[in-house]
C-alpha cells in the first residue's frame, strides 16, 4: 500500500513540473548522454538526467528545453549532489565550459539541479573590441543569451589558462550580452584570474538567492565573488545573495581588489545581500573603478553607504550559512511587500523556513519570495576528496528503511586515526543530531539512531545522514521515518 502511494505521489509530481504536451527524454534510458538527449530534443521537451557522473561539455544548441536532474520531480536536494556534469575532459580544449548557451537561448532554456564541475572555460572574441580574445565561463558560459540557471552546485571550475587569450575570467559563470537568470545556486570554490565566481560582461543579469562562497583568484583584474563591466539592455540586479568568504590576491591598479564585488564600468543594483568575510590584497570588499554599486538593505562588512545598510556580524549557524535566531539579518531587508518572505501556512504572519522571523525580507540567500533550500555542504572546509583520501570509505544504506523508531547506520573506515562525523539532517537541511564526532581507527562501525529518544521525538518524514571525514563530505543518504 505504501509503495502504491509513493508511486502516485511521484506521478503527480512529474505532472506538476513537466507540461503534458512535452516529451520527456530520459538519460541514460532513452539517450546515452546528456548531449545526445539535447540533440534529440525539440522546443518544450525535458531532458531528465538520472544520477551519475557525466563527463561532458554540453551545448543547448539554441533549444527552448529543460535539462534537469531528478531534483525537479520532488525537490530532493540529494539529486543535485549525485547528478554531476564534469567538464574536465573536453573534446575541444577551447570549448571547455561544462555548459554553454551561445545560440540565442532565452528563458525557456533551463539548466536545473546539477553539480557542475571541472570546467576550464570557452575561448571567445570580444564584440566590443574584436582585437581581444578571452577565456571564460568554467562552469557555465552564456553568450548573447538569456537562459535560466537554477538550483545547481557550481564548484571546482578553474579558468586560469591565458594561452592564446588576453585574459581568463568567470570561474563559476560568465555572461556576455543577454539577460540570464542565475537563481538559487551554490557557486563556490571556483577560480579565475578575474571574476572568480560570476562575471557579467556588457550584459544584464538577474542574480537572486545564490550562495557565492570561497571563490578565489583575481590576480589580473580582481573580483572574487562577482565582477562586472558595462551594462546591456537590461539591468544587473543582485538580490538576496550570500557573498561570503571570497578572496582575491594581486597587485597593481586592479589586481587583488574587490574580494566580494568588482564593478569596472556600469551600474549594479544590489539589495538584501549579506556581504561578509571577503578578503583582498588592498582596498575594501567592494571595488568601484568607473562604475557604481548601488547597495541598499544589505549587511556589508566594513560598512557601505546606502539606505538600510548595516555592518553587524550576520550570525550564521554552522550548516549552509543558515541564519541563527539571533541574526541581525532577520527582517531587515527591503520592507516593500514585493520582497517579503513566504508565509508559513501553519503560523500566519511568520516566515516559512528557511526564512525566519516575520514576513519582512531577510537579508541573504534565505530571504525573499524565491528563497529555497540548498544541497548540503560544509561551509568550514570542503576539499576534493579524490585527491587527498582513499576511495574506499563507504557509507551503507540504513536498515530497516523505512523504520520506526530505530534504524542502524553502518560505515567503513580504511585508515587509522581518522576524524569522522556522522550527522543527521532533516528535509530542510537543518542539523538535528550528531551520532559520531571522534577519531576512529580502520574498521566497520554501526550506529543506531532512535527517532524517539527522551525529550526528542522526531516526526514522520524524510531525513538525511552524512558521513564527513577530515571535513570532506564522503556521502549523503536518505532515510524514511514512518510512525
Amino acid at each position: 500500500m505504501l509503495k502504491h502511494f509513493i508511486y502516485l505521489l511521484l506521478f503527480f509530481s512529474i505532472l506538476s513540473v513537466i507540461p503534458v504536451s512535452a516529451t520527456i527524454i530520459n538519460v541514460p534510458g532513452n539517450q546515452p548522454t546528456i548531449q545526445a538527449g539535447i540533440n534529440a530534443a525539440s522546443n518544450g521537451d525535458t531532458v531528465l538526467v538520472a544520477p551519475n557522473t557525466y563527463y561532458e561539455n554540453i551545448n543547448f544548441l539554441g533549444k527552448g528545453i529543460v535539462v534537469a536532474s531528478h531534483y525537479i520531480l520532488n525537490k530532493d536536494v540529494t539529486y543535485i549532489i549525485s547528478t554531476i556534469i564534469n567538464g574536465s575532459n573536453p573534446a575541444y580544449p577551447d570549448s571547455a565550459s561544462c555548459v554553454s548557451f551561445k545560440s540565442g537561448e532565452d528563458s525557456t532554456s533551463v539548466l536545473q539541479g546539477f553539480t557542475i564541475t571541472g570546467g576550464t572555460g570557452t575561448k571567445w572574441v570580444d564584440p566590443n573590441n574584436p582585437s581581444y580574445t578571452w577565456r571564460g565561463g568554467g562552469g557555465v558560459f552564456t553568450f548573447m543569451t538569456s537562459p535560466v540557471i537554477r538550483n545547481n552546485l557550481i564548484i571546482y571550475n578553474e579558468v586560469t589558462n591565458t594561452s592564446g587569450v588576453n585574459g581568463a575570467q568567470g570561474g563559476g559563470t560568465l555572461s556576455y550580452g543577454g539577460n540570464p537568470l542565475i537563481l538559487n545556486n551554490v557557486i563556490m570554490l571556483n577560480e579565475a584570474l578575474y571574476g572568480a565566481g560570476i562575471v557579467i560582461d556588457y550584459s544584464g543579469g538577474i542574480i537572486k538567492n545564490n550562495i557565492i562562497y570561497k571563490n578565489t583568484g583575481g590576480q589580473d583584474y580582481g573580483g572574487g565573488g562577482f565582477w562586472s563591466i558595462g551594462n546591456g539592455a537590461h539591468p544587473i540586479i543582485l538580490e538576496n545573495n550570500h557573498i561570503v568568504e571570497n578572496s582575491v590576491t594581486g597587485s597593481g591598479s586592479y589586481g587583488g581588489k574587490g574580494g566580494a564585488m568588482f564593478v569596472w564600468m556600469g551600474t549594479v543594483t544590489a539589495l538584501n545581500n549579506i556581504i561578509w568575510g571577503n578578503t583582498q590584497s588592498h582596498g575594501g570588499p567592494i571595488a568601484e573603478i568607473s562604475g557604481y554599486a548601488l547597495i541598499s538593505y544589505s549587511n556589508v562588512e566594513g560598512g557601505f553607504t546606502g539606505t538600510g545598510n548595516i555592518n553587524i556580524n550576520p550570525s550564521f549557524s554552522d550548516t549552509n550559512f543558515y541564519l541563527s535566531e539571533f541574526s541581525p539579518c532577520i527582517d531587515t531587508g527591503n520592507p516593500g511587500s514585493v520582497y517579503n518572505d513566504p508565509e508559513d501556512p501553519n503560523n500566519l504572519n511568520n516566515a516559512l523556513w528557511p526564512s525566519r522571523g516575520g514576513l519582512r525580507n531577510d537579508m541573504g540567500a534565505y530571504g525573499g519570495p524565491l528563497r529555497d533550500v540548498f544541497p548540503l555542504f560544509n561551509p568550514v572546509a570542503i576539499k576534493s576528496i579524490n585527491t587527498i583520501l582513499p576511495n574506499d570509505f563507504i557509507l551503507f544504506q540504513n536498515y530497516p528503511n523505512p523504520f520506526n523508531p530505530v534504524t542502524h547506520i553502518r560505515f567503513d573506515i580504511p585508515m587509522n586515526n581518522t576524524n569522522v562525523s556522522l550527522i543527521i539532517y532533516d528535509l530542510l537541511g537543518r542539523e538535528i543530531a550528531t551520532l559520531v564526532n571522534e577519531n576512529l581507527d580502520a574498521g566497520t562501525y554501526e550506529v543506531d539512531w532512535s527517532a524517539s529518544s527522551g525529550s526528542l521525538n522526531y516526526t514522520s518524514g524524510v531525513y538525511f545522514y552524512q558521513l564527513v571525514v577530515f571535513d570532506n563530505i564522503i556521502d549523503t543518504k536518505k532515510m524514511l521515518l514512518i510512525k
